[in-house]
């Protein structure tokens, strides 16, 4: 598919603070891109900046292959949802979902015929005539993204959406807003500090840290391969140690731990003997038992088992370098002092440069 947005060499300074700095970032017609981050990471700038609400320092902003920096907002043809919903109080629903189409100079039949199909299209049909304060928030809430679709436009930007919502009805809405990408096509850029949300929703996740994008992929390879520490650390919980490269085994990093131990882990990258880099796995895929099993395993004790409901949170002791793991909900439930073998594979163990 070809590139539909493209922010290149994009720059926002704020006095001599840089909030987004030289930042470069495709996104194809129709896909679902998240920009995860941090508060203060760039990522609402970076929306603000593609709504036309904020200019950029420098750089450029091209939507279909036309630069429109000097494009004002009502013109650039994008919808925008924020997290308190934006809704004119004194209107009623179908006034909301009517506002951006009057303001296009839209005649009043095609108004009410576009305003039934977008309030049909998100569930909300009997609620026409009812004011916002008449309205759930997750109501509330599908009334904006109504609004924002009214008018059909090219691309839907998404600050922070769900925010405001518990955590049932926010889980809910990410399938619904899912399900909506999927059906109509649309181009969608998703600005969120919820990892799950991301990880849920979008086709791409842009991890943004200090105004710069650390990593770009597709969910599974943001949190099955991360490249930086950040990235590690940020999406969903890891255990991380570090260590020295002894040598490269194919696509594999045979990795000396400070004890003396060998740990073999998965690796897109060559490294250069003694180079240090940090270890990433993921506490579910460590499992536990009284045998060695599996290509890496430490012989260590059980420190703490907290039952959560759909998993066991298993803490181990120093042998095992404090990790963390996550077993299923049924499994044998460790007490604390149990002597156990903690084994993971080393496609599951990801190396990442120090």
């Amino acid at each position: 598919m070809a590139e539909f947005i493209r922010f290149d060499q994009l720059t926002k300074f704020y006095g001599s603070v840089g909030v987004v700095e030289q930042l470069d970032l495709g996104i194809e017609k129709g896909e679902f891109v998240s920009l995860l981050g941090p508060s203060g990471s760039g990522k609402t700038t970076l929306l603000m900046m593609l709504a036309g609400f904020t200019q950029p320092t420098s750089g450029k902003i091209l939507v279909d292959g036309k630069a429109i920096n000097a494009v004002p907002t009502h013109k650039r043809g994008i919808g925008v949802v924020f997290q308190n919903y934006a809704l004119f109080p004194h209107m009623s629903v179908g006034e909301n979902i009517a506002f951006p189409l009057q303001m296009r100079g839209v005649g009043k039949v095609e108004i009410s015929e576009r305003v039934a199909k977008a309030l049909d299209m998100v569930q909300l049909s009997a609620m026409r005539d009812r004011k916002p304060s008449q309205l759930s928030g997750g109501q509330q809430q599908r009334v904006a993204l109504a609004r924002a679709l009214v008018f059909e436009p090219g691309v839907v930007l998404m600050d922070e959406p769900l925010g405001a919502l518990d955590k049932q009805l926010r889980e809910q809405m990410q399938l619904d807003i899912r399900a909506l990408h999927k059906r109509l096509g649309l181009t969608i850029v998703f600005v969120t500090h919820d990892q799950s949300e991301a990880l849920t929703m979008s086709d791409r996740i842009a991890v943004f840290n200090k105004g710069r994008i650390e990593q770009i992929g597709t969910p599974r390879a943001i949190y099955d391969e991360p490249q930086t520490r950040f990235v590690a650390e940020f999406i969903g919980e890891t255990n991380l140690i570090e260590g020295i490269v002894e040598r490269m085994e194919g696509r594999n990093a045979l990795v000396r731990l400070h004890d003396g131990q060998l740990v073999t882990a998965a690796s897109t990258a060559q490294f250069n003997t003694g180079k240090k880099v940090f270890l990433s796995v993921r506490p579910e895929r460590i499992e536990l038992g009284t045998e060695t099993t599996g290509d890496n395993h430490f012989k260590t004790s059980v420190l703490d088992s907290v039952y959560q409901g759909d998993h066991l949170r298993v803490q181990l002791d120093e042998r095992a370098h404090n990790f963390v793991a996550r077993l299923d909900r049924k499994a044998q439930e460790w007490q604390a002092g149990t002597n156990v073998s903690a084994c993971f594979s080393a496609a599951d163990c990801w190396t990442i440069a120090a």
